[in-house]
């Protein structure tokens, strides 16, 4: 692979900015934010480095082929034209991952199984044996978008999802993913050297970030494979050197109070472990407590960030609105000085609150279109 490649890291809608804001930290070249995701350059050592420390990115591409198609067969011809042999050999295992949107090429799983016939057939022809596939944990991952006519084909730096981070086994009702929490977080603006606390915490997830995030720790430190370890070119010993001057950076204490808490037993019961297991439970505080009788920490202000509840199903709306009424009747009187954000989905709910808006960030939750809410307090 060329000293100096091209990358493309995929985010959630929204985050854009704070993705790139994130590879820019890293020392990343020519970055240009896009739709879902950020392009840019660098070298091995940056796609590494990527894969270490973005807390937003969902995985990291690698494109080698960019290519107007407009059948399975078309599809079929461009890829058998690439030199595979420069990425994988018939002792790897590969898989293919592919994404239609709006094109001709209607079924994903098709033109996945015409790009993975091409690469193989390519080798039967050279050799006489072929890669196997392996969808669970293939040595050489491929990622396929088509939208419209142009198919992107591109190797997969990351392996499994970027915001799967390990510390989070049990998923309780409604979580929001770390890789967004860490993106609300990274654009509220909020200094580590001041507080940050989460009234409505549930399993903890915005407290955990926040805390990664103040303690210099990369969200990929501990965690056993990514996708580039799989690669021809790959450098361990750069990775390993990476990695281990990364550990040797960290702080050992928060330079400031990062707080949650929650009215649900359950909820801060899996927020403890959540933090143990990231290595950080004797750093976080957790109290079970109604938002009625919740009070900022004395101090300095700081962040007050939260995502409370949206109300998705019939019923519980009505329920919710007393919850968010509380929620604003509080930061009104209680929390002068503090900057104040909202994550919700549901705007009639968000008008409850009955403060003013500084700012809205929109942003998804999976399928939910959400905003993130300042409140000037």
């Amino acid at each position: 692979m060329p000293a100096n490649q091209s990358y493309f890291a995929t985010c959630a809608r929204g985050l854009e900015p704070a993705l790139a804001a994130e590879l820019r930290e890293l020392g990343a070249s020519d970055v240009s934010p896009g739709r879902g995701g950020v392009a840019f350059g660098g070298d091995r050592a940056t796609l590494y480095r990527a894969n270490l420390w973005l807390r937003t990115a969902v995985r990291v591409l690698c494109p080698i082929l960019d290519v107007p198609v407009t059948s399975p067969e078309e599809l079929y011809d461009a890829v058998r034209g690439v030199d595979w042999s420069r990425y994988l050999t018939p002792e790897h295992t590969l898989a293919v991952d592919c994404n239609v949107r709006d094109s001709a090429i209607t079924h994903s799983k098709y033109a996945a199984l015409k790009t993975k016939d091409a690469i193989c057939d390519q080798f039967m022809d050279r050799l006489g044996r072929r890669p196997s596939v392996d969808t669970e944990t293939p040595m050489v991952g491929l990622n396929l978008h088509i939208h419209q006519e142009q198919a992107v084909l591109s190797l997969d730096s990351s392996g499994e999802s970027l915001h799967k981070r390990g510390y989070r086994p049990i998923l309780t009702k409604a979580p929001l993913n770390e890789a967004l929490a860490a993106g609300l977080i990274l654009l509220s603006g909020w200094r580590p050297d001041t507080p940050l606390v989460d009234p409505l915490c549930g399993s903890g997830t915005l407290c955990i970030e926040a805390a990664w995030l103040a303690l210099r720790r990369p969200p990929g430190l501990t965690r056993k494979r990514f996708g580039f370890m799989g690669w021809m070119d790959f450098d361990i010993e750069l990775w390993t050197e990476l990695r281990d001057q990364a550990r040797r950076d960290m702080l050992k204490q928060l330079p400031a109070v990062i707080a949650g808490s929650d009215l649900r037993g359950d909820a801060i019961s899996f927020a403890k472990t959540n933090a143990r297991t990231a290595g950080i439970g004797h750093l976080l505080r957790f109290d079970v407590k109604d938002i009625r009788d919740w009070r900022p920490p004395d101090g300095l202000p700081g962040t007050i960030i939260c995502n409370p509840p949206y109300g998705e199903r019939l019923g519980e709306e009505r329920e919710l609105r007393g919850l968010y009424q509380m929620l604003g009747k509080v930061l009104k009187e209680r929390c002068r000085g503090w900057s104040a954000f909202v994550f919700t989905g549901n705007g009639r709910l968000a008008r409850a609150v009955g403060l003013d808006v500084a700012e809205r960030t929109h942003l998804c939750n999976g399928r939910i279109p959400c905003q993130l809410l300042r409140y000037t307090l």
